[in-house]
């Protein structure tokens, strides 16, 4: 008989941290992560009433730079990409031939050769052998940076007044703006974004210094300040469902494409008119069912 070898559930670099809090941790597509601290529906109405601060460090962060890099994401993504301005990031999707969605994404522009997209984290793995196959003859390095840095999203109405304490600059930040700090000799990406209806913003950060945010976002705060409590996966899920956002293999999956799915404000069907080069990986299957009568 072969003997049962269970790979190890990877651990995000808040691991500690949540165990310290007593965090209910499951198997989440392969990473060890928060379900909840206590009560899904507390953490729920702790971000609506005032803020919570999730790990969502299993997220895939990829960086793309190059030559063609703007040119290939053009190539692959729904939406615009070589028009985008340094510090903007879009909402986009990655489609098979047929329309169907690969993966839903973030795309960061850092500048006119370097992007950073964020995927899911069950995708990964088929993104990046999707984007190798795929690759042609663009000129372009693309680095998975997911196991090197962390990523964390403090949301809720309370959350820009409270990052106003450490910086003033983030605070004025547009909606899908971001700015790159350097903080504790570290570089953090920080974007006003997020997936759960209330502003906030998403954090970048090398794996190394999250032990030391998490003591700054937390630990100054007070142990009677409760203005940003730790959230788990939970209370995530159920605050992107109420705020009517889309979840990979629910509302999007390969099957279904993003006219489908009420996602048509990320999909440019006029995309490559003028030259044919920039069209993207399933643009004639979406066009075609735009054509069938299908959603607008």
């Amino acid at each position: 008989m072969g003997m049962d070898v269970t790979t190890p559930l990877q651990e995000t670099a808040f691991h500690s941290f949540h165990a310290q809090q007593g965090a209910k941790l499951v198997d989440y597509t392969g990473w060890h992560m928060p379900l909840h601290y206590g009560s899904i529906i507390d953490e729920h109405q702790q971000v609506r009433r005032s803020g919570g601060m999730f790990d969502v460090s299993h997220m895939g962060r990829l960086r793309f730079s190059g030559r063609d890099a703007a040119s290939f994401l053009d190539h692959v993504c729904t939406r615009r990409i070589g028009d985008m301005q340094t510090g903007q990031v879009r909402y986009g999707l990655i489609c098979n031939e047929q329309g169907g969605c690969r993966d839903d994404v973030l795309v960061y522009c850092v500048d006119e050769s370097t992007f950073v997209m964020v995927c899911n984290a069950a995708n990964r793995e088929k993104l990046l052998g999707h984007f190798e196959a795929a690759r042609g003859d663009h000129v372009f390095k693309l680095r998975d940076e997911t196991e090197s840095t962390a990523m964390v999203a403090l949301q809720g109405p309370a959350v820009m007044d409270t990052i106003g304490r450490f910086s003033r600059e983030i605070p004025s930040l547009k909606r899908y703006r971001f700015t790159e700090k350097s903080i504790l000799i570290a570089k953090l990406l920080i974007s006003r974004t997020g997936y759960t209806g209330e502003d906030g913003v998403e954090v970048i950060m090398p794996k190394m210094v999250a032990g030391q945010m998490v003591k700054m976002l937390i630990g100054n705060l007070g142990p009677d300040d409760d203005t940003i409590r730790p959230c788990g996966l939970g209370a995530r899920d159920s605050l992107r469902l109420e705020a009517g956002m889309a979840l990979y293999g629910h509302e999007i999956t390969e099957e279904i494409d993003p006219l489908t799915a009420g996602l048509s404000f990320a999909v440019a069907l006029d995309k490559g008119q003028d030259d044919g080069r920039s069209r993207f990986i399933g643009q004639d299957a979406l066009l075609k069912i735009q054509d069938a009568g299908g959603p607008a």
